[in-house]
């Protein structure tokens, strides 16, 4: 269900009326629950269950780790309870929101006593034993085409059983880690990494062949890319990590926590929320303000112009060229590359702007994920505007835990390595990606002590750095745009090397991407306040409508949908 299409107008047309109807009675966490639900199995029913199944396993790993003791080691430094306490009363107080009458969230950051945790644990060890038992039964004698499944689950099983047995935090924390992980792996890069190993199998003239990912679906579920699989699953996982390291208070309420797993505005295509973030917005319905309202709907206006009237007519010709690159010389291809880094832009950008549009008509606030990233002055710089909350994610869970910069300079730039690679990956299952991720590493680790210094900060023109960092991003985006490592190569072979004659250049495009690039300096210059003017804010969104109306263009998908 799309955005832009009139079936989701249809969709908002009832949720938000009903979400209004009930905030005041008990009933809103389970209609917004629902209308999160429906909107994900307009997608696809079956992987609906995929949703739910990591949703209720996290919850039930959280619960039983918070009956587990802390040990040495694990234990959280001195205040930091304290401090996730303080802040999330702050953003209670910010957001209008009150705790429960007597809910004590320092009590809930610690363990139970001894006696609830051992009977609770006990009685997850005898149940782990029995399904455990039951499941490689079932690999033993049942059907064929479940067997892969009922051993995938008896492994899960039987480290449940180990993780009560021992009582141990650390074994629920790799459980937690390893199903997200192993669902991401599995439906995403499992095709990409068989099709690479039995083509490195041939070259080597083995006889074994991996099969088809697809040969180990259950029946009736095809293989294919679940949407937001790679949003959804962070965002589930960030829960369980945070809540091991007592950065936030376990939630016990089930369909809260569902709630805040697969919110539909940014379930499909992010932000990426942290608990402790959402998770206070949910404890209680936010009072209706007609502000939140016009707040809401103006985002959600910005967002659908930058994906209907921009994202996708710069995707009619970036299509074009890159469908077919050997047709097209070194000017058009540049172009193209232009058009595509503000196409990308404007297609993810445009649908967090929705997202949070959405939210915010209901009253709850979502991250900024996208802040003018391409007037950075530094590639450094880039990456604290593009794509935020993933951004923040591998820095707090991969980078931070690698080391970050506190262990010397080469570990600092193996880490930055390891994150950009991995961040590479995580976009999709092809050496594009990888290559792309690496070129990013190289251009951070080759950029950041000069970004450092006082000459690059002082003596080289803002400008000057700006066209820079957008530069070489362009040069990236060829990779993660060409539909092969030849095309890319290809395409930079032609722009460096090729004559620079018979330019087909769309008038009407590059006005598009000079107004928008203005419109993003004039948002970081002095001339801000002039774009608050109310009269000027209802003219640029009465002319955006009018566009809308009569001069947009038809579109897919969002291109982070099949991320």
């Amino acid at each position: 269900m799309l955005f832009f299409k009139w079936e989701f107008l249809v969709f908002m047309a009832v949720v938000l009326p009903g979400f209004y109807a009930l905030r005041r009675t008990r009933f809103w966490i389970p209609w917004l629950l629902a209308a999160s639900y429906i909107f994900y199995a307009r997608w696809n029913p079956y992987y609906l269950l995929l949703v739910i199944y990591s949703t209720a396993l996290d919850y039930l790993l959280v619960t039983l780790m918070d009956h587990c003791p802390r040990t040495r080691g694990i234990s959280p430094p001195p205040g930091l309870a304290r401090e996730a306490r303080h802040a999330e009363d702050d953003l209670q107080s910010k957001l209008g929101l009150s705790r429960n009458p007597g809910e004590d969230s320092q009590r809930r950051l610690l363990p139970y006593t001894n006696e609830a945790r051992d009977s609770v644990l006990n009685g997850a060890l005898l149940i782990s034993l029995g399904l455990a038992a039951t499941l490689i039964g079932g690999a033993a004698f049942g059907p064929s085409s479940l067997r892969p499944t009922f051993i995938v689950f008896s492994v899960l099983v039987l480290l449940m059983a180990l993780g009560a047995w021992q009582a141990s935090r650390r074994v629920w924390l790799f459980i937690s880690i390893v199903n997200n992980l192993t669902l991401l792996l599995f439906f995403k890069y499992a095709r990409f990494v068989e099709q690479n190993l039995n083509q490195l199998f041939a070259s080597l003239h083995a006889s074994f062949r991996l099969h088809d990912p697809s040969s180990l679906m259950p029946h009736g579920f095809a293989y294919l890319l679940p949407v937001g699989i790679s949003f959804f699953t962070f965002q589930s996982m960030s829960y369980t990590i945070d809540f091991y390291l007592a950065k936030v208070a376990r939630e016990r309420n089930i369909l809260r926590f569902a709630t805040f797993v697969c919110f539909f505005p940014q379930l499909m295509a992010g932000p990426i929320e942290r608990a402790r973030q959402m998770l206070p917005q949910f404890q209680q319905a936010p009072p209706f303000r007609l502000q939140n309202l016009t707040d809401g709907a103006s985002l959600f206006l910005g967002g659908l112009f930058k994906k209907v009237a921009i994202a996708n007519y710069l995707g009619i010709y970036v299509e074009r060229v890159y469908g077919t690159p050997t047709n097209y010389s070194a000017p058009t291809l540049a172009l193209a590359t232009v058009a595509f880094a503000w196409q990308i832009y404007a297609d993810f950008s445009g649908y967090t702007d929705m997202a949070r549009g959405l939210a915010r008509m209901m009253g709850f606030h979502l991250v900024i994920n996208f802040n003018h990233p391409y007037l950075s002055s530094g590639l450094g710089e880039f990456w604290t505007r593009w794509h935020i909350s993933l951004s923040t994610w591998f820095r707090d869970y991969l980078y931070i835990p690698l080391g970050g910069n506190r262990r010397g300079t080469l570990a600092t730039y193996r880490n930055l390595l390891i994150v950009f690679v991995v961040s590479g990956i995580w976009h999709g299952a092809a050496w594009t990606y990888v290559i792309w991720g690496l070129l990013h590493a190289i251009g951070i680790m080759l950029t950041r002590e000069l970004e450092r210094s006082q000459f690059y900060r002082e003596r080289i023109p803002k400008i000057a750095k700006q066209i820079g960092v957008f530069a070489f991003v362009c040069f990236a985006w060829i990779f993660f745009r060409a539909s092969s490592l030849s095309d890319a190569g290809l395409i930079i072979g032609r722009i460096f090397s090729s004559l620079w004659t018979s330019p087909q250049v769309p008038a009407l495009m590059l006005a598009i991407i000079l107004a928008v690039w203005l419109y993003q300096w004039m948002c970081e210059s002095g001339l801000r306040q002039m774009l608050r003017f109310g009269p000027l804010r209802v003219a640029i969104a009465a002319s955006m409508m009018i566009y809308l109306s009569l001069c947009a263009t038809g579109g897919g998908a969002f291109i982070y949908f099949q991320f």
